[in-house]
């Protein structure tokens, strides 16, 4: 069984910083891209930011400039630096990896994993 699991959120003043992080563990071969999403109450869930596995990022243009995301490939964690945060930051935070696992016969898998998810709220 793989799984993801992530930690690091809580209640922050606007303009303060948290560090979300996401643990991939199990049976994994390898890790694609990783990605941060985020749904606010009432909200469509959008993409906050991903990472590929070489280090390539890409950032909603509304957290560009102050969120940060980074990989450890050595222990399959993600992490999400956010700075300067607003009150429109305020959501669950979700992390989802493209994991490959082997199965007994040797074949790769693809299994499209989620997080539970950590709430963010950013409030005076």
């Amino acid at each position: 069984q793989v799984q993801l699991v992530e930690s690091g959120g809580g209640m922050v003043q606007p303009g303060g910083s948290l560090r979300l992080s996401c643990a991939a563990s199990g049976s994994i071969f390898s890790i694609d891209v990783m990605a941060w999403y985020r749904q606010a109450p009432e909200k469509r869930r959008e993409l906050v930011a991903a990472i590929t596995r070489g280090g390539s990022t890409n950032y909603a243009d509304s957290v560009k400039g102050r969120f940060t995301i980074s990989r450890d490939n050595a222990k399959n964690t993600m992490y999400l630096q956010m700075d300067s945060l607003k009150p429109e930051d305020t959501a669950v935070y979700s992390c989802n990896a493209h994991i490959y696992v082997l199965d007994s016969y040797g074949q790769r898998w693809l299994n499209n994993k989620w997080g539970q998810g950590t709430q963010v709220t950013v409030s005076s």
